[in-house]
C-alpha cells in the first residue's frame, strides 16, 4: 500500500470512528466543524487520487446515485414473517409449543421493542457494507444499498472483532419529531403532509435519487445478526457483540426467565410506548439460545422460536352516519366522516379523518355503514375498515361531491393530485377566512390580538372580506363584537401596528400564494427586490429562480392575474407594509462581487448578522454553493453536501476566525 493510499484508509478510519460518535453513540468529540473540515480533505484527496476509490468511503454519503429501477435479489436466508399474539395465554400457548422440544430448565427469552419501520437486510464481508436488500415477499427484495448507504446509523465499515461475512437485520424509520419537521416544512410550502413516518420512510428508502435519500432524516436500528457457523450462544450475546461492532442497537431489550417476566416487560412498554420518539407496534419475544433456536426450526411462515406481541390498537365500532366536506384556504376539499359517538382511548369520539376521494373508494363506504375506527398518528381518528356483514343492503353508495359545500361552485381534480379543489378564490367564504387565519399567523404577519375565531366573527358580521381590511377596522367595529373588551381591542390595533415592520419577503408568504412557502418566499423576495419587480416576471423569468419549478411558477403568475389580488396589494402598500427589501447603507466596498454561502452555527454571530456583515461591505449572499461562489463561510452543524460541492467547484471554505481575519485585513 502506498503511503497516499493509507493516508486516504487512515482519514477515512477516522472519519466513520467520528460519525459512529456522533449519530449511534450521541457522544462526539470534536466540532462540527472540524468534522467538517476532515470531510472536505477526503473529498479533496479522493479527487487527487481517483484510482484509490472506495464505495464505502465517507464521503459517499451524501449519496448522488440515480437509480432508474432496483435489482431484485433472493435472500440468503429468508425474511420470515413473525406469528403474532395478542394476550397471555397466547404466550403460555407458544411456551407450551416450545416445551415439547426443549426440556430443559435454562431456556430463556429476549424481548426487545417491535420498530414500526421498514425491515431491510445487510450483508457485510470483511467488516464493509456489500448490500442491502429490502424484505420484499420474504424471499427477495430491492437492492437498495446506494440509498442505505446515505443513513448515518449504518456503518458502512465495522470495527472489531467481527465475522468475516455476515448478515444483519434491522428496521429503517423516521423520529416522531423529525417527521413533524418535514410536515411542517411541507406544509409552509404549499405542500400536502406525509401520512405518517413509517410510509414515509418506506418511500423514501425507494427514491431514484440517492442525494434525495439523504435529505431525509433516516434512521436504523439492527437487530438479528445472522451467519454460518455462529460460535455466539445467544440472542443477547449477538446484540452485544453487534453494538461493539459499531452497530446502532436499541438498548431496551430485556433477558427475561419466564413468560411471566416477558409479559410485566410488555406491559411496561404499553404504558411507555407514547413517551418514544420513534413507533413501536408491539415486543418481539425470542428463546435466546442459538442453539434452541436450530432446535426448533421454522414453519413455513414463522419461526418456531420467535412471536410478536401486538399492543392493541385503539380500535373501536360505530356507525357512520354522513360525511361532511372541509374547505381549506387553498380551495382544497377534506371529507370527513361523521359518527355516532363512541368512546376510544378515553376520548367521545365523533369524527374521523378520510383524506380524499381515493379513501372513500378503497373502503367502499356507505351510508350507516358499520365501521371500525383507530387512533394513530393521526390528528382525528380515521376509519380502518368496514363490517361488510353488517351492512343494509339498501343502503346507497357515498359519492364524492362535486360542488363547493360552502359556495356551490363546480370542484376541479388534477390528475396529477389526490385532492379536489374549489376554483372560486374570491368569493368561498371558507377560503376568505382562512386566507385571512394564515395572513395573521405568527410565520407571517405576526399579528398579536387576533386570533382565528375572532376573523371567523369580524368575517360574519360583514367587518373584513379580506386581510386588506384589517387594517380600515374601527375601535367601535371591534366593540360591537362578543367577547372584545377595551383592552383587546387596544392588542389588536397594536399588533397591526407592529405588522407594519414585517419584511417583505413574509409579507409575501402573508399574501397566501398557492405552493408559496417560507422558503420559496425568501427565496423570491432575495432574486426580486419588491413586489412591483415580482408581479412583472414571466412564468419562464419565475423558472429560473432557485427551487422554483412549473407549478409554482404557474401559481404565481395566476394569482398576481387576478385583479383582486392586485387591488389587496395596492390597499396594503398605501397603509404601509413591506412590499420591497430594506436598503442598507454599505460601509465599505471590501467584498465588492464577492459572494458567500453561510451555513452553520457560529460562537460568536448569528447567521442573519454575518449575512448582514457581508451586505454592509458590498458582498453578496447566496442559499447555494455553485460556481459563482466565491467562499463558504462554515460553522458547527453544517451538512457535508455544502462541502462537496465548495471542493468540486473549487470554492474557498473559511471559518468565522477567517472571516473576521479577511473583514479586518480588507478593511
Amino acid at each position: 500500500m502506498s503511503s497516499d493510499q493509507k493516508i486516504l484508509v487512515n482519514l477515512r478510519n477516522e472519519i466513520h470512528m467520528h460519525t459512529h460518535l456522533y449519530y449511534v453513540k450521541d457522544a462526539p468529540i470534536i466540532s462540527d466543524y472540524e468534522f467538517d473540515l476532515m470531510l472536505k480533505k477526503l473529498i479533496d484527496l479522493e479527487s487527487k487520487f481517483p484510482q484509490f476509490f472506495d464505495t464505502n468511503s465517507p464521503s459517499q454519503r451524501v449519496g448522488g446515485k440515480v437509480s432508474k429501477n432496483f435489482n431484485n435479489v433472493k435472500h440468503d436466508y429468508p425474511m420470515y414473517s413473525l406469528d403474532n399474539s395478542y394476550t397471555k395465554q397466547d404466550l403460555d400457548n407458544f411456551r407450551s409449543r416450545i416445551s415439547k422440544k426443549i426440556t430443559n430448565d435454562d431456556l430463556t427469552f429476549l424481548c426487545e421493542l417491535k420498530f414500526d419501520g421498514v425491515s431491510i437486510n445487510l450483508t457485510y464481508e470483511h467488516g464493509i457494507l456489500v448490500r442491502a436488500v429490502t424484505r420484499g415477499d420474504g424471499v427477495q427484495g430491492d437492492d437498495v444499498t446506494e440509498n442505505v448507504k446515505t443513513i448515518k446509523t449504518v456503518p458502512l465499515k465495522l470495527k472489531g472483532n467481527y465475522p468475516e461475512k455476515f448478515q444483519i437485520r434491522g428496521e429503517i424509520f423516521i423520529e416522531l419529531n423529525d417527521f413533524k419537521k418535514m410536515n411542517i416544512d411541507r406544509t409552509d410550502n404549499g405542500l400536502d403532509p406525509y401520512m405518517n413516518p413509517r410510509n414515509t420512510a418506506s418511500g423514501s428508502l425507494k427514491l431514484q435519487d440517492s442525494a434525495e435519500v439523504a435529505k431525509r432524516p433516516l434512521k436504523c436500528f439492527l437487530y438479528q445478526v445472522i451467519y454460518e457457523n455462529d460460535e455466539s450462544k445467544t440472542q443477547y450475546d449477538n446484540l452485544i457483540s453487534a453494538s461493539d461492532w459499531g452497530f446502532n442497537v436499541s438498548n431496551s431489550f430485556k433477558l427475561c426467565n419466564s413468560i411471566d417476566e416477558v409479559f410485566d416487560f410488555i406491559n411496561r412498554w404499553d404504558n411507555k410506548r407514547n413517551n418514544l420518539d420513534f413507533e413501536i407496534d408491539g415486543i418481539v419475544i425470542k428463546v435466546n439460545q442459538i442453539h434452541y433456536q436450530r432446535i426448533l426450526g421454522f414453519t413455513s411462515k414463522y419461526p418456531r422460536w420467535s412471536i410478536a406481541y401486538k399492543f392493541k390498537t385503539l380500535r373501536a365500532s360505530t356507525v357512520l352516519s354522513s360525511v361532511s366536506y372541509q374547505v381549506g384556504r387553498t380551495g382544497a376539499i377534506t371529507p370527513v366522516a361523521n359518527l355516532n359517538p363512541v368512546l376510544l382511548g378515553g376520548t367521545i369520539v365523533k369524527r374521523a379523518s378520510l383524506h380524499n376521494e381515493d379513501q372513500i373508494n378503497k373502503l367502499d363506504l356507505h351510508l350507516n355503514d358499520h365501521v371500525l375506527i383507530e387512533k394513530g398518528g393521526e390528528i382525528i381518528p380515521k376509519i380502518v375498515d368496514v363490517q361488510i356483514d353488517k351492512r343494509n343492503i339498501n343502503s346507497s353508495r357515498i359519492s364524492f361531491i362535486n360542488q363547493c359545500p360552502s359556495c356551490l361552485a363546480t370542484l376541479s381534480k388534477n390528475e396529477s393530485e389526490a385532492h379536489h379543489y374549489c376554483l372560486n378564490f374570491n368569493f368561498c367564504p371558507p377560503q376568505i377566512t382562512g386566507r385571512i387565519q394564515h395572513f395573521i399567523s405568527r410565520k407571517a404577519m405576526d399579528i398579536n390580538g387576533i386570533g382565528n375565531e375572532t376573523v371567523e366573527l369580524m368575517f360574519q358580521n360583514q367587518l373584513i372580506s379580506n386581510y386588506a381590511d384589517l387594517y380600515t377596522l374601527k375601535k367601535d367595529d371591534l366593540l360591537s363584537l362578543d367577547r372584545m373588551a377595551e383592552k383587546s381591542v387596544d392588542n389588536v390595533f397594536e399588533g397591526l401596528i407592529e405588522s407594519k415592520k414585517v419584511p417583505f419577503e413574509r409579507v409575501l408568504f402573508a399574501l397566501g400564494i398557492r405552493y408559496v412557502g417560507q422558503t420559496v418566499s425568501k427565496n423570491l423576495a432575495k432574486k426580486f427586490k419588491s413586489i412591483d419587480e415580482l408581479i412583472s416576471q414571466s412564468y419562464d423569468d419565475l423558472l429560473l429562480v432557485d427551487e422554483i419549478g412549473e407549478r409554482i411558477s404557474k401559481s404565481v403568475v395566476d394569482f398576481f392575474k387576478d385583479e383582486k389580488n392586485l387591488l389587496n396589494i395596492s390597499k396594503l402598500k398605501n397603509i404601509g407594509l413591506q412590499f420591497q427589501t430594506g436598503t442598507k447603507t454599505n460601509i465599505s466596498d471590501v467584498f465588492n462581487e464577492k459572494t458567500f454561502v453561510v451555513s452553520g452555527v457560529f460562537q460568536n454571530y448569528s447567521r442573519d448578522e454575518l449575512k448582514n456583515l457581508i451586505e454592509i461591505n458590498g458582498g453578496k449572499n447566496l442559499s447555494s454553493v455553485s460556481t459563482k461562489t466565491n467562499y463558504l463561510l462554515a460553522g458547527d452543524k453544517m451538512g457535508p453536501s455544502k462541502l462537496k460541492k465548495a471542493s468540486e467547484f473549487g470554492v474557498e471554505i473559511i471559518s468565522e476566525q477567517d472571516f473576521d481575519k479577511l473583514l479586518k485585513f480588507k478593511s
